[in-house]
């Protein structure tokens, strides 16, 4: 058995894979590193034995696994009742439909087509896995589920609209904003966060994260709830360029080159012009997609704009973002804890944000003890 990626694992998801070419397992462990903690299994034996140590997000079976054969050792694994729900993908060595029918009835979740892309298996890997998180939204309360449910779909639903070169209909992105409002505003909150914690998604994660926390933000300074929507919109929507930014950028676990900074950077740009596509978008939405890298010294990006041409819009989704940022999980790194990202923004940062918001942001926080679990 090898590990890979133990490095600032604690963020990432373990996935097995079990495959008796070990130039193979290999290459698909250095496909994953930047994404997920890899375990990898020579055979199906081996590969049992650990299930019963260490259970993994999900596994990755080839159909050649010595030993039996991959299609056995799905069917051992769904005879497990301590490995009930844990997703699978059967990796089949020819594209028909016996194999996949095969494959179908041994329990298997999903295949891959040897030769396959890299997209395809972080794709196929993210959605079973976050249908375990979303799967567990089900036993919230009414507005919770609603809150997640709805945006996540949202979510899921841009990347086509934008490839399509239709403009996104913002009613939609207010009505599933709405209870994440409601939830807001009776102080129940807390298990959207927590909801969102772990999913796979980590633009959808941020954004959803940076949605509540904006229109949290707008409660507390005492704002209506029209203007709590516009900023969970806004904040739903901030990053939605970042669907244009290649996976081994978005989520590389070192620091970035010069040349792929101007691709991260360019995701601001990406956001406006398609939130631009649609009238209906309100100004301050599109003015939190364009304006929350900027700082008040006139460092901030796209444009370097000085404090004197931001305005509190832009000034609090800074602040959140930034915050967001520092204590979202990554495939790098795990969360920092509140009150460290507060002190780092509070005494690292007082040339980009704006101190008297964030000696609010930062009361709003302790006092709604956010980082705290439910």
């Amino acid at each position: 058995m090898a590990l890979a990626g133990a490095a600032g694992a604690e963020g990432r998801n373990l996935v097995a894979i079990v495959d008796g070419n070990a130039t193979y397992r290999g290459q698909v462990a250095q496909a994953l590193l930047s994404f997920y903690r890899m375990v990898e299994y020579p055979d199906s034996i081996r590969a049992m034995a650990a299930l019963g140590v260490c259970r993994p997000e999900l596994m990755l079976i080839s159909e050649e696994t010595p030993v039996g054969g991959g299609f056995a050792l799905v069917r051992k694994i769904r005879m497990r009742p301590d490995l009930e729900g844990l997703p699978i993908i059967l990796v089949l060595s020819r594209d028909d439909a016996a194999a996949r029918r095969e494959a179908r009835d041994c329990g298997a979740d999903a295949v891959l087509i040897k030769p396959y892309r890299r997209s395809a298996l972080i794709q196929q890997i993210s959605a079973l896995v976050n249908s375990q998180i979303e799967q567990s939204w089900e036993h919230l309360p009414p507005v919770q589920r609603q809150a997640l449910k709805g945006t996540v779909e949202i979510y899921n639903s841009i990347s086509d609209v934008i490839e399509r070169g239709e403009p996104i209909g913002y009613a939609n992105v207010t009505e599933a904003c709405a209870p994440l409002v409601q939830a807001v505003n009776t102080n129940d909150f807390k298990p959207i966060l927590n909801g969102v914690r772990d999913h796979d998604n980590y633009s959808y994660a941020h954004s959803l994260k940076v949605a509540t926390l904006l229109s949290l933000f707008g409660n507390t300074i005492g704002l209506p709830q029209s203007e709590q929507l516009l900023l969970a919109s806004g904040g739903l929507l901030h990053d939605v360029g970042k669907m244009s930014i290649p996976h081994e950028v978005l989520n590389k676990p070192g620091r970035l080159t010069d040349d792929e900074f101007v691709v991260m950077r360019s995701h601001v740009d990406a956001s406006v012009a398609y939130l631009s596509l649609n009238p209906d978008i309100p100004k301050g939405v599109i003015t939190i997609a364009a304006q929350h890298h900027e700082k008040l010294d006139g460092t901030g990006y796209p444009h370097r704009l000085p404090g004197s041409k931001l305005n509190d819009l832009a000034r609090m989704a800074a602040i959140v973002d930034v915050y967001g940022a520092l204590t979202d999980r990554r495939v790098y790194k795990p969360s920092m804890p509140a009150e460290k990202a507060l002190g780092i923004m509070c005494n690292d940062m007082q040339n980009h944000l704006d101190g008297k918001l964030l000696a609010l942001f930062r009361e709003m926080l302790l006092d709604a003890a956010v980082d705290a679990p439910v």
